[in-house]
C-alpha cells in the first residue's frame, strides 16, 4: 500500500555525480549514502578505453566500501559504482577542467563519430562483484565557430568526459546515436537495474510502493 514503507537493503552510490543519482531516482531508486572515491583517473600506457572505464569503476567500488564497511549504519548494502569514457579511436578524451581542454574535445568530435563507455562494478551484501560495460556510438554535426565559441561559453562542459553533457545544450549537436543513451550520461540504466534484481535487490517491489 502506499502508505506503509517497504524494508531494503542499503543502497549506496560510489559517486558525487548529480545526473548519476537523477537517473538512478529516474527509476524509482534513491542512494542512502554517496560516496565518490578520489582516484587518479590518468590512463594507464596503451589502455583502452573500455579497460580504463572498467579498471576505474572497480577502483570506485573498492574504494567506497572500505570506507562504508567503517559506518556501522552502512551494514547490509549494495554499492554500485560507475565510470564513463570518451574516445575517438584509441584515444581517450579527459574529463576537462580547462577551456582549451575542452575546446581540442570539441573540435576532434566536431562533424564525427565517437564512443562512451560506461562501466558499472557492483558489491552485493555478500561481498560479491559484479560486472557490466555498455557502449554507445555518438555521431556529432559539424560544429560552426558561433556553436562552439557558445557552448565553451556556458561552462556546461567543465568536469565532463570529452567536453560536453549530452542531457544538456550539447543534445543539439547529436546527429546520430546508436546504444543507450543513459550510457553517454554517464549510468547506463537497462544494465544497472538488471544488476541490482539479479542481485535480490527489491527494485519492482520499490516500484510498487511509489503508487
Amino acid at each position: 500500500m502506499s502508505g506503509e514503507k517497504t524494508w531494503r537493503p542499503k543502497l549506496i552510490l560510489a559517486s558525487a555525480s548529480p545526473r548519476r543519482l537523477e537517473l538512478l531516482q529516474q527509476v524509482g531508486l534513491d542512494a542512502d549514502a554517496l560516496l565518490p572515491a578520489d582516484l587518479d583517473e590518468t590512463p594507464k600506457k596503451g589502455e583502452l578505453p573500455r579497460v580504463l572505464a572498467a579498471r576505474l569503476a572497480d577502483e570506485k567500488a573498492e574504494a567506497a566500501a572500505k570506507v562504508a564497511k567503517a559506518h556501522a549504519e552502512l551494514t547490509s548494502f549494495y554499492l554500485l559504482a560507475a565510470d564513463t569514457v570518451v574516445s575517438v579511436g584509441r584515444r581517450i578524451l579527459p574529463k576537462c577542467e580547462v577551456v582549451d581542454e575542452a575546446a581540442q574535445c570539441l573540435r576532434l568530435l566536431s562533424g564525427r563519430a565517437h564512443r562512451v563507455h560506461s562501466a558499472l562494478t557492483l558489491i552485493t551484501p555478500k561481498g560479491a562483484r559484479r560486472h557490466r560495460i555498455v557502449e554507445t556510438r555518438v555521431r556529432f554535426k559539424r560544429l560552426s565557430s558561433t556553436e562552439l565559441d557558445a557552448y565553451l561559453a556556458s561552462g556546461e562542459w567543465r568536469g565532463k568526459a570529452g567536453g560536453y553533457a549530452i542531457q544538456g545544450l550539447a543534445g543539439g549537436f547529436v546527429v546520430k546515436l546508436i546504444g543507450s543513451y543513459s550510457c553517454v550520461v554517464g549510468l547506463p540504466l537497462y544494465e544497472t537495474l538488471s544488476l541490482l534484481a539479479g542481485e535480490g535487490y527489491p527494485v519492482h517491489v520499490l516500484w510498487l510502493n511509489r503508487v
